[in-house]
């Protein structure tokens, strides 16, 4: 069952640095605006974890996983900008579970393997408290964003679109 590892090894993690967090029970769901009122919280508390293929040139392809607010789009133009990439957009589906190490909606804002760097903006570090599905449908963390910005370590960037509330990503 994919996920199942990846939600052991946050909840490890969290564990271990004894980490405050509070596990939220709800009905399955993926889609963040949806979550959130389950979770009863607003959404631009979300976490919400985007994995992002950008190409810096023919050759030469990584994997970004984009952390922004609930409320937010990711920017592809600044995200591509970052890298100064010539390309950037969603990755296919298949490489997203397999380097997030869960299925789509309910990828963590956290990065276990090498293979996808983790950029989070700093309105996601700035939460008080920020909620995601923990690698399940089902369950949700929360915990406050700056226990996440020393957990995570995430390269912090500006990347959601500062105009753009809503699902998704914003392509120009």
């Amino acid at each position: 069952m994919p996920g199942h590892d990846t939600y052991r090894r946050l909840m490890a993690l969290l564990d271990a640095t004894a980490t405050p967090y509070r596990l939220i029970d709800h009905d399955s769901e993926g889609v963040t605006e949806t979550v959130s009122a389950l979770r009863g919280h607003p959404v631009h508390q979300a976490a919400k974890c985007i994995v992002l293929r950008v190409k810096a040139d023919r050759r030469t392809t990584r994997h970004v996983l984009a952390v922004v607010p609930g409320d937010r789009r990711v920017d592809l133009d600044a995200v591509r900008a970052l890298f100064a990439a010539r390309y950037v957009g969603f990755s296919d589906p298949a490489t997203a579970e397999r380097l997030a190490g869960t299925v789509p909606g309910t990828v963590l804002p956290f990065s276990f393997t090498s293979e996808l760097e983790l950029v989070a903006d700093p309105d996601v570090i700035a939460q008080e408290y920020l909620y995601f599905n923990a690698a399940r449908l089902d369950r949700s963390l929360v915990i406050s964003g700056a226990d996440y910005a020393e957990l995570a370590r995430p390269r912090v960037e500006r990347i959601a679109d500062p105009g753009a509330r809503g699902a998704g990503c914003r392509y120009r």
